[in-house]
């Protein structure tokens, strides 16, 4: 037993340094707790110590968490380093994952070279633009809005938008930073842009919206509660409600009975109700566009 007061072994307060920094420490953390590189190579050959990055360790396993990584990496950048642009975007729920990828963001310019999965960013980086999630230094999430807007599409930005918003993080400083290269367009998403209208859920709702915007109709609402009940598509204006109608949304007959019954419901309280199948959309797009022109807008020969 030790003495009253007396410190704990080395490996004792490396294993709880490591098990609040998602598994990992850096060597200068290591000496800092009294382990010399003698003793860390040592550590190295009996497995207590995986090197991830040069100066970064797993402590006593390889099998890190995703947090896990997104920290190696960070640490493997220094102390101003923090997770960036699409590896933000998933920390924060707002984007999916590119796992094979791993984005980090350092202040001012230089050379630093590039390490294994890691992509590194080099930019301003104020204190506003930066905190901490899940114990991981991290742009924030309208600093990390103005870095995707370098990287994606204007759908797949709005696609962040709306997650962000439903998520309901703070955008309140989010604005186009001038000189950037999605500057453009940022400002046309935030000016244009009702941001939570048009949140999906998958990517057969993705693609009606591009449908509307290929044949140039009336973009809707989407995934809005109508009467009490969530649709996945609604024009108010021309009481029009569309379902992406499939097999995989209602393969039992209980659903089926409830989804008729629901819509039934929709068309007493003076919606009418347009469902479209995965099928019809991907070989008969012209038709159904003409279909929803005509609920939208009217009979054009009218």
């Amino acid at each position: 037993m030790r003495p009253n007061g007396a410190e704990p072994p080395p490996d004792v307060r490396v294993a709880a340094l490591a098990a609040r920094q998602h598994g990992v420490v850096t060597r200068r953390q290591l000496h800092a707790l009294g382990l010399d590189d003698s003793a860390i190579r040592r550590r190295k050959g009996t497995a207590r110590l995986h090197q991830v990055y040069r100066n970064v360790y797993a402590v006593g396993h390889t099998d890190l968490t995703a947090h896990g990584r997104y920290l190696s990496a960070v640490l493997a950048y220094g102390n101003q380093a923090v997770l960036s642009h699409r590896s933000a975007a998933f920390l924060w729920r707002i984007c999916p994952e590119r796992r094979l990828r791993i984005d980090v963001t350092v202040p001012g310019g230089g050379s630093r070279p590039r390490r294994g999965p890691i992509v590194v960013h080099r930019s301003p980086l104020p204190a506003e633009h930066v905190t901490i999630r899940e114990r991981i230094p991290v742009t924030t999430p309208a600093r990390t809005l103005v870095d995707l807007a370098d990287h994606l599409n204007r759908r797949e930005l709005e696609r962040a938008l709306d997650e962000a918003h439903y998520l309901r993080l703070d955008l309140s400083s989010l604005q186009p930073f001038p000189g950037r290269r999605g500057v453009g367009t940022l400002a046309e998403v935030l000016a244009d842009h009702a941001p939570g209208t048009t949140r999906t859920k998958s990517e057969f709702e993705e693609l009606v919206l591009a449908l509307c915007a290929n044949h140039d109709l009336p973009m809707p609402l989407v995934n809005q509660v109508i009467e009490g009940f969530e649709v996945d598509f609604a024009w108010p204006q021309a009481r029009l409600i569309a379902e992406a109608d499939g097999w995989s949304a209602h393969g039992r007959r209980s659903s089926f009975e409830r989804d008729r019954l629901r819509d039934a419901m929709l068309q007493v309280a003076g919606w009418r109700v347009f469902r479209v199948t995965w099928r019809r959309l991907a070989l008969q797009p012209e038709a159904v566009a003409r279909q929803l022109r005509t609920l939208i807008v009217g009979d054009p020969r009218t």
